[in-house]
């Protein structure tokens, strides 16, 4: 395990962010998460808390609520081996309502 790992916050959606991320990045996994269920009694399926992977990089998450938003405020470098690799997170990165940015690196 790397000495530092970026933790991030998500507001409500935490759950469907980790399965968007791993179906993009291969060699990625969920390593745990916890739901509501698993805290409190009731059907609420909603992720709390998550530890994961994406192609080697482990992430630590919450679903903190709405007092602090995601933003494009870390930048996180994918290093790729040629256009069509850019060209495939890229693409990936910004369908279904994914926006470009400035820089796209």
């Amino acid at each position: 395990m790397s000495k530092i790992t970026p933790f991030l916050w998500f507001d409500n959606n935490l759950g469907e962010a980790i399965t968007y991320y791993t179906r993009i990045f291969k060699d990625s996994k969920v390593i745990s998460k916890s739901t509501l269920t698993d805290i409190t009694e009731g059907p609420v399926e909603t992720v709390q808390t998550a530890e994961f992977e994406l192609a080697g990089q482990r992430f630590m998450a919450l679903a903190g609520g709405p007092m602090f938003k995601f933003t494009e405020a870390i930048s996180l470098y994918v290093s790729c081996n040629d256009q069509a690799e850019i060209d495939y997170y890229w693409n990936a990165l910004t369908a279904d309502g994914g926006r470009e940015s400035r820089c796209g690196w």
